[in-house]
């Protein structure tokens, strides 16, 4: 008889691990589902065996994660049973990885565990929110309409991403590109003006001298700038694994005048979207913002959120609780209350957070429309001087031959 090694969770929510000996996997998953467990992952054990599917969890990438659940969402919006809907997914499946995966999700769902208890499986491909939605549709009955909901959401926060990163981009390599031509004026061309003039009795010109005394003092010291900047990095990993400590530092980050605003509004969009998407399909608020705050990964914001929740549970409206915190000041206050006063919270959060995503895009491309030709005329004005700090004594030579 084959034996399995097992994942489950209790009846306490506690992970078992552990064998047992079944015929199939289906059966034993029955068995484990007769032990009051329920099984995440199964797989057979032995030399000859690859592994069960789970066990690997090859992810998906975020856009290809999009893709499929706009896929699944259409096939069972079209009447297509799950595991049906699961199987074609698999069969179409771009990579191997993905097949497993996919086929791991159908095993257990034809099993019959819940398609979101299936996901809880692979939690670095669904996250918690993912699951949340997911669960709600099937416990709704509204599984097709809930996935669309989530692939638009997927694809939005895609979208924004993308923009914002390719708004960065380009200052970005500009920057280092121009630091890399000029550390290698400063360390090789300028030393050869230095030893070329250095048998001269006259004076070097001012900026000549000022250029040899920085690129003496880099080409000496220079070393320093790496190893101070992984000391510094070092320091910040270590005060982020505290969470007091990390909690000032992203509150700190939020008070800087143009990044921390941009960043501030990202995350505050996104919490508002992923609100309504949560609150659309069926999830209870409390829950919704429990979920919503548990992914913010600024400490600071995630801890205002969390006030808003303790605010909501003991009664307060979720507008007037989000009014307490100034980081959610905005138009998600005033789309809230209308929400809450016209009863299409999900509807208006949704709308609070196409428009804060759009401020964010607007800003962040504006910034970078002025930080290019900044960045441009800086390195421009560096290298200039560099070259007239060559080229000064050259001039003052040609003067003293004519």
């Amino acid at each position: 008889m084959p034996r399995f090694r097992y994942e489950a969770f209790d009846q306490r929510g506690r992970r078992q691990r552990g064998h047992l000996d079944a015929d199939s996997p289906r059966a034993a998953r029955a068995a484990l589902r007769a032990r009051g467990l329920a099984p995440v992952l199964v797989g057979e054990t032995g030399p000859e065996s690859a592994g069960p599917t789970g066990w690997r969890r090859a992810p998906l990438s975020r856009s290809r994660r999009a893709t499929w659940t706009r896929q699944l969402a259409a096939l069972v919006a079209g009447g297509l049973p799950l595991e049906r809907a699961l199987a074609s997914l698999a069969d179409e499946a771009d990579t191997p990885a993905e097949r497993e995966l996919v086929a791991h999700l159908r095993a257990e769902v034809s099993a019959g565990s819940p398609l979101a208890t299936a996901m809880a499986a692979h939690p670095r491909v669904f996250d918690e929110p993912y699951r949340a939605v997911v669960a709600a549709g099937e416990t709704s009955g509204r599984l097709g309409t809930v996935l669309e909901r989530l692939a638009d959401e997927l694809e939005a926060g895609q979208a924004l991403r993308q923009r914002v990163l390719s708004a960065i981009l380009y200052p970005a390599i500009v920057t280092v590109f121009a630091l890399a031509i000029v550390v290698f004026l400063m360390t090789y061309v300028v030393p050869q003006v230095a030893q070329a003039f250095s048998s001269g009795r006259r004076a070097l010109p001012t900026l000549t001298v000022v250029m040899l005394h920085a690129s003496h003092a880099l080409r000496e010291w220079g070393w320093l700038v790496p190893l101070l900047g992984m000391a510094a990095a070092a320091g910040l990993w270590w005060a982020r694994q505290r969470p007091p400590l990390r909690e000032r530092l992203d509150r700190a980050w939020l008070r800087l005048p143009v990044v921390g605003r941009l960043s501030r509004q990202y995350d505050v969009a996104r919490f508002a979207a992923l609100l309504a998407l949560l609150t659309g399909a069926g999830v209870p608020l409390l829950r919704a913002l429990q979920t919503a705050s548990d992914t913010l990964r600024n400490h600071a914001l995630r801890a205002d959120a969390r006030q808003v929740l303790t605010l909501v549970r003991e009664g307060a409206p979720l507008a007037a609780a989000l009014a307490t915190r100034p980081t959610f000041a905005g138009p998600l206050i005033t789309f809230a209350r209308l929400g809450e006063q016209t009863g299409q919270l999900s509807d208006l959060l949704r709308r609070a957070a196409t428009q804060i995503s759009s401020e964010v895009q607007r800003r962040t491309l504006r910034l970078a429309t002025l930080l290019e030709p900044a960045l441009i005329i800086a390195m421009g004005a560096i290298v200039l001087l560099i070259v007239l700090s060559v080229m000064l004594p050259i001039i003052q030579l040609n003067q003293l031959v004519r």
